[in-house]
């Protein structure tokens, strides 16, 4: 699976363009990343980033919504967006024949949206479902949380999707506006994949999007750290959900690729510590997984896991004991090589998806101001050591920088649990 096509290049004004052709493909991908996403938004336009890719495929100066969902699908293609803290893309993927298709409509819907106020009350409505939808999955709801508590007072700790409250306030004022000053260059980058020609991208993106000068420019600041600490939100029944993790590495941080397989170690699958230990062993909880998040400037590594309010607290106490027996007793090299195997074989299965190859490129330039080819990625995870996965784990897995949130009720003997004692 060799990467020895992916080709970089940059459009006359200056918008960076990674293309990726594979050998044999029967397709061609087209991804516009905006480097805007939820951390930029200001408190009052909560949820503007989100609403506003909604809003764009409601309609532009040349097509309705119903003639782009019929051009795509009669190219044999899709065309979708979506939008994360840190950006906001929209992708067209259609048989490699019809792939002017994909490159006009995206084209299209970043350039010439209408914006029109009845297409964003529209929106707004199914906005609010999917935030109600989110909200009513606690599976879901605590991954948020625990990045409102981690990163507290930070753009980071903003849900992508925005509050009912922002989101309803939102106007046809405020999305112009931001549409105005964001999807500008050199918040652009163009990436590509599939059977494509990286002189022909480049062409496309330079009558496309050339004109689109003139950024306000982003500018960001990385969270700061608040400690350790237990954060309990109430629900209603008698089931946890919890997580408990530690501040880690961004995406650009040298020793990513140990963190990786540190998280893996400890809570990638049924094998993982955390699931033999608190699941298999003990029969604590239904499921349990640790998860990294990684951003620009700053990351997370946390586990996961829900339990009724009899079992949390040792629960939480069993995570805790797991991760110091790590600390003090180190890993195994098998575990090191099953770790790195597991991590090696999703990466390769994503390859075999030309919508994960176009979001790899666009993470990876957005992110980190590269465009790394797929065997070089490979190849650090390779080099990875146990002397590299223990560094990490002494250095992430501290106490002073442990937090917990729960989103569950309080019985008594939860908010009386001392963070104190878990010690690592």
């Amino acid at each position: 699976m060799s990467d020895y096509e992916l080709k970089l290049s940059h459009t006359v004004a200056g918008i960076p363009v990674a293309v990726e052709r594979i050998p044999g493909a029967q397709v061609s991908g087209f991804l516009l990343a905006v480097r805007t996403g939820s951390r930029d938004e200001p408190p009052s336009l909560m949820g503007v980033s989100h609403l506003l890719e909604h809003v764009v495929f409601r309609g532009t100066k040349n097509r309705d919504n119903v003639s782009i969902m019929q051009e795509i699908e009669a190219a044999g293609g899709q065309l979708n967006a979506f939008t994360s803290q840190e950006v906001t893309a929209y992708y067209g993927i259609t048989l490699d024949r019809t792939a002017q298709v994909a490159k006009d409509l995206l084209a299209d819907i970043t350039v010439n949206p209408l914006i029109r106020e009845e297409d964003i009350e529209m929106e707004k409505r199914i906005v609010l479902q999917e935030i109600s939808m989110w909200k009513n999955n606690p599976d879901s709801y605590i991954h948020s949380l625990f990045a409102k508590t981690l990163w507290d007072g930070h753009g980071l700790g903003q849900n992508e999707a925005g509050e009912e409250e922002t989101v309803m306030a939102l106007s046809e004022k405020d999305l112009r506006g931001y549409f105005e000053d964001r999807y500008r260059i050199p918040e652009l980058t163009v990436i590509a994949c599939g059977n494509v020609e990286i002189n022909d991208v480049i062409s496309w993106a330079e009558e496309s999007y050339d004109h689109r000068n003139g950024s306000i420019g982003i500018r960001r600041e990385p969270p700061k750290e608040h400690g350790t600490g237990l954060t309990i939100f109430p629900r209603d029944g008698d089931h946890c959900y919890v997580a408990m993790g530690f501040p880690a590495y961004s995406a650009q941080h040298p020793h990513r690729h140990a963190l990786q397989v540190l998280n893996t170690i400890l809570g990638g699958g049924g094998s993982s510590r955390l699931f033999q230990s608190v699941r298999e062993e003990r029969g604590l909880v239904y499921s349990i997984y640790s998860m990294l998040e990684q951003y620009s400037d700053a990351g997370s590594m946390a586990a996961f896991f829900s339990s009724t309010e009899d079992n949390v607290v040792e629960a939480v106490e069993t995570v805790a004991d797991e991760m110091a027996r790590l600390l003090r007793e180190g890993i195994s090299e098998w575990e090191l090589e099953k770790a790195k195997n597991i991590i090696r074989g999703s990466m390769i299965r994503n390859m075999e998806s030309t919508t994960s190859r176009m979001y790899r490129l666009a993470r990876s330039y957005v992110l980190r101001g590269e465009a790394v080819p797929f065997q070089a990625d490979l190849d650090r995870l390779d080099a990875v050591g146990e002397e590299d996965v223990m560094s990490v784990a002494e250095d992430i897995i501290r106490h002073d920088r442990l937090n917990v949130v729960v989103y569950g009720k309080d019985s008594g003997k939860l908010s009386s649990l001392d963070i104190g004692s878990l010690e690592f």
